[in-house]
């Protein structure tokens, strides 16, 4: 890119510096990588999801993805994903 050094100019955060590096596609690559990888929700799962939030949601003093967590069986799911489909729901 014969125009970098102009970009060097300004300050710049990881994202802008790692676009620079390794092109200005790559990162759109790695979200697309980083999405396929959770496994789709199946409408069993939701339900079972469902439930245990009605279940345990007057719990107090826990926390309550914590607990959905060690409940739900099947696949391993993160934290972060449990929130979102909960939200989705």
């Amino acid at each position: 890119n014969k125009k970098a050094f102009v970009e060097l100019l300004f300050w710049k955060n990881p994202t802008a510096i790692r676009e620079m590096t390794e092109g200005y596609s790559s990162l759109r690559e790695a979200e697309g990588a980083a999405r396929s990888r959770a496994p789709p929700w199946t409408p069993q799962e939701e339900q079972e999801l469902r439930e245990l939030y009605w279940k345990y949601k007057e719990v107090e003093g826990e926390d309550i993805i914590a607990t959905l967590l060690a409940h739900l069986p099947g696949r391993g799911r993160t934290r972060k994903q449990v929130v979102k489909q909960l939200v989705r729901l």
